[in-house]
């Protein structure tokens, strides 16, 4: 079974979802790929365990407190690729940033290749299941470019800005 929450954050209401006790989702309302890949029944419960400890972390993070994404079992669900890509953003320091061409280069030394295209990288960060936990607000484009978040560009700069990261250098896209 499925449980989900709702938490009321500065940039919109949050739906948590949780399955076996670890945290498989975080959708910001109105988000591309809203629920992303959950089929299965999914029931409110507002005291699931991990859920509270999500919340908790999340009232951490919008005080200022920067909590470690280690405090929470996260368990989001994807491919091998997608999971190693989503490792790799939870190595992003908070009030830092990285390019999608950083990651990509990453994860071709994991994939023992040569090259890794930076669009496959931009596809798998683009449906992290996990938003601002799993910080894929922190990747942007080598050229300095503000795309690809999933939540919408106004909450990837705002998200940015809570952190304190300068973005006067970056370029606002639209996705």
């Amino acid at each position: 079974m499925i449980y989900k929450s709702y938490y009321n954050s500065p940039i919109g209401e949050i739906l948590l979802a949780s399955k076996d006790n670890k945290l498989i989702g975080l959708w910001i309302e109105g988000q591309k790929y809203y629920l992303g890949k959950l089929k299965e029944e999914i029931q409110e419960k507002n005291d699931e365990s991990i859920l509270l400890k999500s919340r908790a972390w999340l009232d951490k993070y919008f005080n200022e407190k920067k909590p470690k994404i280690s405090e929470l079992d996260l368990a989001p669900i994807g491919s091998t690729f997608a999971k190693n890509v989503w490792k790799i953003l939870c190595e992003i320091p908070y009030g830092e940033t990285t390019t999608y061409g950083k990651i990509a280069k990453k994860m071709a030394k994991i994939m023992n290749k040569e090259k890794m295209s930076a669009q496959a990288v931009g596809y798998a960060v683009g449906h992290n299941p996990i938003s601002i936990i799993i910080p894929c607000h922190r990747v942007v484009g080598t050229n300095g470019s503000l795309t690809g978040y999933a939540g919408g560009i106004d909450k990837k700069i705002k998200l940015l800005e809570h952190e304190k990261i300068d973005i006067s250098n970056f370029k606002p896209t639209h996705n």
